[in-house]
């Protein structure tokens, strides 16, 4: 799949929760749901073989989710994809903790290969902060959906959990410059 496909997908997913929003206000459930099933059938095929399991179980936990809904013959399915993708990054991130490199240390080694003893153990411990951010925000995103108010879950899903990621990257980074000018 070409670069800029690839690109379209990713806004496409990032914007799921206005998209779904509107979606239900103005088009037909079977348009959103043949949509999103081609976005979700896209990526596990096309995605190519070195594509993370994070991103193929994305894509199932879509294509679930656009099931379920074609099942209900409602939207109500939809909604729980945010959650989903939650329980999916907490289960990664929290199966990389019993791994000898967690998610964020690979990561960190893109940029320095040579990672310090004390670089190990401050990737340790940002692999377990991010675990408790994607368990509290998709405990957060499951409570949007049992409240079934399409308003809150459209802006606690749609901007809300963008604002409290970039500020956990943010957040991150600002600490991590600072961990590293000490040493």
């Amino acid at each position: 799949m070409s670069r800029f496909a690839q690109l379209i997908l990713v806004i496409i997913l990032t914007l799921y929760p206005v998209a779904i929003y509107f979606g239900i206000e103005y088009l037909s459930l079977s348009s959103i749901l043949l949509l999103l099933l081609i976005v979700a059938v896209s990526r596990v095929l096309f995605g190519g073989a070195n594509k993370a399991i994070g991103t193929k179980l994305m894509a199932v936990a879509l294509a679930f989710v656009v099931g379920v809904s074609w099942l209900r013959g409602d939207s109500s399915g939809l909604l729980w994809y945010p959650v989903l993708c939650n329980l999916i990054l907490f289960s990664l991130f929290l199966y990389s903790l019993s791994q000898p490199q967690t998610l964020v240390e690979r990561l960190a080694r893109l940029t320095t290969p040579d990672l310090p003893p004390e670089g190990i153990l401050y990737t340790r411990k940002v692999t377990k902060a991010w675990c408790l951010f994607f368990l509290i925000n998709g405990s957060l995103a499951l409570a949007t959906v049992l409240n079934g108010d399409m308003k809150v879950w459209t802006l606690y899903n749609g901007l809300v959990s963008y604002v409290l990621m970039g500020t956990m990257m943010g957040g991150e980074w600002l600490l991590r410059c600072r961990v590293q000018n000490k040493a």
